[in-house]
């Protein structure tokens, strides 16, 4: 597989990564660090679409079905040379299903997870999945 993704930006101003028909503003100026992500968030989020793209795939090869998952997901930047380091998630799945495996899917999204291999390859990642019923 291959993929494709074009990114601007204007002087001063903020830019904008451009993906099939989505558009995602993040920030490069000061005057938005407080409203748009900025790279180091986008690359949090990326790791963290992997991870929640990889519940919905093993759900259906696991045979669980849930209502919703939250991700929480926290990492240290380290100064030198800067780069993220101690990636740290817990991933909480809403599901009336009592049969749901989480060491089995942790197993598989480890296994499988396209950015989060990606990602291991250079940084500590440690975390935790659990259940609880259906809100």
């Amino acid at each position: 597989m291959n993929y494709h993704i074009k990114a601007s930006s204007i002087s001063n101003e903020d830019a904008v990564i451009h993906v099939k028909e989505s558009n995602i503003d993040f920030g490069t100026t000061s005057k938005t660090s407080e409203i748009l992500p900025n790279p180091a968030e986008l690359f949090l989020g990326s790791f963290a679409a992997c991870m929640l793209k990889n519940v919905e795939r093993f759900s259906v090869m696991m045979k669980f079905n849930y209502s919703k998952t939250t991700l929480e997901v926290n990492a240290t930047r380290l100064e030198n040379p800067p780069r993220m380091e101690n990636l740290v998630y817990h991933l909480t799945i809403y599901s009336a299903d009592q049969k749901i495996n989480t060491s089995l899917l942790k197993k598989n999204i480890e296994k499988f997870g396209t950015i989060y291999n990606t990602i291991k390859q250079s940084c500590n990642i440690e975390g935790t999945i659990k259940t609880t019923p259906n809100v």
